[in-house]
């Protein structure tokens, strides 16, 4: 099933959702062995495999991070087809000082932003998401 590709409709569907909890972006090896249930994000870079986790899972295991999240989705299917939501998403963010990192997965599009700025993020996209 393909998502949608209309910014209109994407904008205004979006009914962003805020987690409970804390995340992190870490970075470990390639032999790092972890369960693929405890991790919510995989990208392997040059420099090591970047790891979503919940913090808490991320103490457990000792890992080292510099940024702890809040986690986003935006709940409308969008398709990886689709231009422009990711910019108006982040666009809207910076007007209002809040830094993000966009995680772009089949169904979903999901955002993360500083842990101090979640409700003030939720309350902006809702915004986005009103006035189309």
């Amino acid at each position: 099933m393909s998502g949608k590709t209309n910014l209109s409709e994407l904008l205004s569907e979006m009914n962003p959702q805020l987690h409970e909890g804390d995340y992190v972006f870490v970075s470990v090896s390639d032999s790092f062995s972890i369960n693929l249930h405890d991790v919510l994000a995989s990208f392997r870079e040059q420099e090591g495999v970047t790891l979503v986790l919940e913090k808490q899972k991320a103490d457990q295991l000792s890992l080292k991070y510099d940024y702890v999240a809040s986690w986003i989705t935006l709940n409308v299917h969008s398709s990886l087809e689709a231009v422009g939501l990711t910019a108006a998403v982040s666009k809207v963010l910076a007007e209002n000082e809040i830094s993000c990192n966009v995680v772009a997965a089949y169904y979903h599009d999901h955002i993360f932003v500083d842990k101090q700025n979640g409700k003030k993020a939720i309350d902006v996209l809702k915004q986005l998401s009103k006035m189309n």
